[in-house]
């Protein structure tokens, strides 16, 4: 899978092994600068992945899988989006998710343009779906700014379910469905 952005120097693609060590590096090797575990879900406290458990876990999703994406921005390597089906083999309740990894790279529009051309590509792979959405809390204020910026629908906010550095935080969910996104492909799917 490969997909081009026609207006941002934006692409997602799958990645080679060789290519997957890079990957790690940026995102949880001894020299990657961890801040983006604060905002994505650190109420989860999800350990921080050895090389090992990586490439047979989790990043082995980003060499051949066509709901799982690594983003590149000007041919930088920069983070990756994912996608899972909510309902499992009913397949018709789709979520991603979405992770820069260094925060140079933060307030550039990186991941609102990345988002966009996800989720077109979602709903070009998966013809039956109706909506495509993710699920964030409201300490990332980047993630519910990202939602509205693309066009989707603030869904849901469950207060207080999320507990982290002593307080409580609310879940919040965003959505857009199919008839609401234009799908006149900014998308090139397979370039």
């Amino acid at each position: 899978m490969k997909l081009q952005s026609e207006i941002a120097p934006i692409t997602i693609r799958n990645i080679t092994e060789e290519e997957l060590q890079h990957l790690w590096e940026i995102s949880y090797g001894p020299t990657a600068d961890l801040t983006w575990k604060d905002f994505d879900g650190p109420y989860f406290n999800d350990p921080i992945l050895s090389w090992p458990e990586y490439k047979e876990g989790f990043g082995s999703r980003f060499l051949n899988d066509e709901s799982a994406g690594v983003i590149f921005y000007e041919e930088e390597m920069v983070g990756v989006v994912t996608a899972y089906f909510e309902d499992g083999s009913l397949k018709r309740w789709l979520e991603f998710g979405i992770a820069i990894y260094q925060p140079k790279n933060w307030n550039k529009g990186i991941g609102s343009k990345a988002s966009d051309l996800w989720i077109k590509h979602l709903f070009y792979t998966y013809p039956k779906i109706a909506r495509v959405g993710y699920t964030t809390w409201s300490g990332n204020n980047r993630m519910m700014a990202l939602g509205e910026k693309i066009g989707m629908k603030k869904e849901a906010q469950i207060r207080k379910v999320r507990y982290w550095q002593g307080q409580f935080w609310d879940s919040v969910k965003y959505g857009i469905l199919r008839e609401e996104l234009n799908l006149n492909q900014q998308v090139i799917p397979n370039a």
